[in-house]
């Protein structure tokens, strides 16, 4: 099922559309307008889908247990001082 509905566009942006038709990529400025739309909804799913997955990860690491602050920054600097001494780098 299609809607009819009236959009206003600047300038630039008809001039654009029309230019895609003219070319034969789109069969009429409304398809340019639909494709549009249709890339527009699929971005937008996959910030919603990218936010739900943090959201997700975040309620995971909610539920685990606490970990504090300090081990881990003890744990990252044997890591990083292991990597530099495997490379001979000089801290």
């Amino acid at each position: 099922m299609t809607v009819k509905t009236s959009v206003s566009l600047s300038d630039q942006q008809a001039a654009f559309a029309r230019k895609l038709v003219e070319e034969g990529r789109y069969a009429s400025i409304s398809a340019v307008i639909q494709h549009g739309l249709d890339r527009l909804q699929m971005e937008r799913e996959a910030e919603m889908a990218d936010v739900e997955a943090l959201r997700a990860v975040l309620e995971e690491r909610r539920k685990g247990p606490f970990v504090p602050m300090e081990p881990p920054g003890e744990l990252t600097r044997k890591v990083v001082a292991n990597w530099r001494a495997k490379r001979g780098v000089q801290a």
